[in-house]
């Protein structure tokens, strides 16, 4: 397990030494919202040190009760107009505190949500995968994760993209600059300051490289426990999208924004012991490829909530419109070794191996999706599932069964999961169907381009 790097990160005592110096004045305090999106407070840093260091921040609990576009909808029973919209507290994490690079003076840390009586607020992304860690530890088990975000870049600003309503925009490449290094030179100035911004923050960046869609890039950054990791994408996610604001461009983490590759975000998770023993990798009677019986488990429990949890992995009804045969989005629920047309991917050895779930795109709250690996991880080796063999050629052509084609298929697959209401809860399931549920109505109320063109005049 690589430790985390000290540089970028902040101890209390340091930050009171650089307000005091005047280098930092302000602070800002950051929850996860359903989306996986930063929202908070900007907070004065001598304010932050005098009360909220000691007593936290409010916030309104509707921050977990709307839509994308920040609209109130009905059907949450944790918040709502009869029950007034009051406050949760934002709890600091101080061990998330750390250097803002691309903002001035800035600090920021996140915050755990509880309510005034110190309760958890369930809904809440960070507590779910809290959680989810906290019932891998009562077995002497931790996880750790490694996200790999892919984003597509604009030469148009996010202003000048909204007042085009999305459209003729300016891809960063005109061609396909996969592993390209004359191709990603050219956006090299906006990738080498997300890179060094990122280091500057606490995060450990490994490598970038082109993608396939035009304007297509990945910046990869070295695994770590699974919370760390989640913190580390929200922040990262955020503050790409910042950098290049400043520098007049805009990103999309969309799933699918445009007919060709969609942006995906493979997550892969491994198992250790909280010693730090090895547990998912074993010899050859154990399994093939070196999985031990725990780890098979592990797998076959991934493979087996992969359908139900898929709400998880792919929140958005864009997120559905990325899953196409030969396109390096996994259609098949299955699982094979290093094989790229399977849902799910084993790859490395020895303390290397780990798990990749293929599904998630570049939309998804990276704690839901990790509670929901570990989820259905802790139900394989609970109830002690057989993994089936791994699938050798394309997965594509296999006629096994495939991930959900709509959001409405997996939200009646996620409200009718056993496993999800046992892991997660009752509450935490229906608040998420609920948002899902929001998701379509919004969509099914939306007059399309697709429809305008195609029966304005011929229909």
């Amino acid at each position: 397990m690589s430790e985390r790097s000290s540089h970028g990160f902040l101890t209390v005592d340091e930050l009171r030494q650089e307000v005091t110096a005047g280098l930092i004045d302000t602070v800002l305090l950051a929850v996860a919202d359903m989306q996986g999106r930063l929202q908070g407070k900007r907070l004065s840093a001598r304010y932050f040190l005098d009360e909220v260091l000691h007593h936290g921040s409010e916030g309104c609990n509707y921050l977990l009760a709307v839509d994308v576009d920040m609209n109130t909808v009905g059907g949450y029973a944790m918040s709502s107009w009869d029950r007034g919209y009051g406050d949760f507290v934002m709890r600091p994490d101080l061990s998330t505190l750390r250097r803002v690079p691309w903002q001035e003076g800035t600090a920021l840390l996140m915050a755990d949500l509880v309510w005034e009586n110190g309760d958890d607020v369930t809904a809440s992304p960070r507590q779910i995968l809290r959680r989810q860690l906290a019932r891998l530890e009562e077995r002497g088990l931790r996880a750790h994760v490694g996200t790999e975000l892919e984003f597509v870049v604009y030469e148009d600003s996010y202003e000048q993209a909204w007042k085009r309503a999305y459209r003729d925009l300016t891809p960063a490449n005109l061609y396909n600059v996969d592993y390209s290094l004359l191709g990603t030179a050219r956006v090299e100035p906006l990738l080498r300051r997300i890179r060094r911004d990122m280091e500057g923050a606490g995060l450990y960046v490994e490598s970038a490289k082109g993608e396939c869609n035009l304007g297509q890039h990945e910046i990869a950054f070295r695994y770590a426990e699974a919370l760390v990791t989640c913190d580390n994408h929200a922040i990262y996610k955020n503050g790409a999208k910042e950098i290049a604001a400043q520098e007049g461009k805009s990103i999309t983490f969309m799933a699918k924004p445009n007919d060709r590759e969609g942006n995906s975000c493979h997550v892969h998770i491994s198992l250790r012991g909280t010693d730090g023993e090895l547990v998912m990798a074993g010899d050859g009677p154990h399994g093939p490829h070196g999985l031990s019986p725990l780890g098979r488990r592990f797998v076959a429990g991934q493979l087996a909530c992969l359908r139900e949890l898929t709400l998880l992995y792919a929140p958005n009804v864009n997120s559905y419109k990325r899953f196409v045969p030969g396109s390096f989005a996994p259609t098949a629920v299955k699982w094979g070794f290093d094989n790229r047309t399977c849902a799910l991917r084993l790859v490395g050895h020895g303390p290397s191996l780990r798990v990749e779930n293929r599904v998630p795109g570049g939309d998804v709250n990276p704690y839901l999706a990790v509670a929901a690996l570990v989820a259905a991880g802790l139900h394989g080796i609970d109830e002690e599932l057989e993994l089936e063999e791994a699938f050798e050629g394309n997965a594509y052509a296999s006629g096994a069964e495939t991930v959900p084609h709509t959001l409405r298929d997996a939200l009646t697959l996620f409200e009718g999961s056993k496993p999800a209401r046992e892991a997660f809860g009752e509450d935490v399931v229906a608040h998420y169907a609920n948002n899902a549920r929001v998701e379509l109505a919004a969509f099914e109320a939306a007059v399309t381009d697709w429809e305008m063109f195609r029966g304005f005049e011929r229909l």
